[in-house]
């Protein structure tokens, strides 16, 4: 059976920022659905995140910071159990879906470093893999498409409703459901096993990047960098 006709699992941050190297964790969510696609089972969490919660994010997810010190799990408590869960589901063999996993997964790691805690990739011994990636899979097979990437744009795009957007937990099943309409529209995609496609977007993430870089140094920043490494970028030494 085609991944896209089985079990999957969506994982969502909702965060101080965009950085991740310095940014924290302010709500996560992993919502596993069922080949129907009805949620079978969800886990969320809200943390406390240890620093004052920039305005620009409390107004992107509606997390403030007071709200965050009320009512939010300690940071460290919290993050182990997320990169735990997250473990969990990839030992089961389950692919873990994950808008942008570039950024949701290196945050990941960097929270677990930043606690003393073992990465996700130490509990699994290995890059955590099978990872579905939309937005590295839409640029793939759909890359001369104009128009944003975004997860609300992708949701337009493949006809999924998405009703509370930067909502971890709606986030992460809003995911789901798009990458089991991609693999509908694009059988090569679809028939392609969870490893060769997460083999897949390693390339293209990669190929992505290079072209992104490129075009900035054409045009904007003769010294521009993009990262190139997926689904978790390298620690800086």
């Amino acid at each position: 059976m085609s991944w896209h006709r089985g079990t999957l699992v969506g994982f969502d941050l909702e965060t101080t920022g965009t950085d991740v190297e310095s940014d924290r964790i302010v709500t996560a969510a992993l919502v596993r659905l069922d080949p129907d696609g009805t949620v079978a089972e969800q886990r969320t969490w809200l943390l406390d995140p240890g620093v004052v919660i920039p305005e620009q994010a409390s107004a992107i997810h509606g997390i403030g910071t007071d709200h965050a010190r009320k009512h939010g799990a300690r940071a460290a408590s919290a993050v182990e159990e997320i990169a735990r869960a997250v473990a969990e589901v990839l030992c089961s063999d389950v692919p873990l879906v994950v808008m942008n996993a570039r950024y949701d997964l290196s945050l990941l790691d960097r929270e677990c470093r930043r606690y003393g805690l073992p990465s996700v990739e130490e509990r699994v011994g290995g890059a955590p893999s099978p990872v579905i990636d939309p937005l590295v899979i839409d640029k793939h097979v759909d890359k001369y498409r104009k128009g944003k990437r975004a997860l609300q744009a992708l949701c337009d795009h493949y006809g999924v409703t998405l009703d509370r957007a930067h909502d971890a937990t709606a986030d992460a099943v809003a995911a789901v459901r798009v990458v089991r309409r991609m693999g509908e529209r694009h059988r090569p995609v679809a028939t392609l096993p969870p490893e060769e496609l997460h083999a897949l977007q390693i390339r293209a993430a990669a190929e992505q990047s290079a072209s992104l870089q490129a075009y900035l140094r054409r045009t904007t920043d003769p010294a521009a960098v993009v990262e190139s490494a997926w689904p978790v970028i390298p620690r800086m030494r």
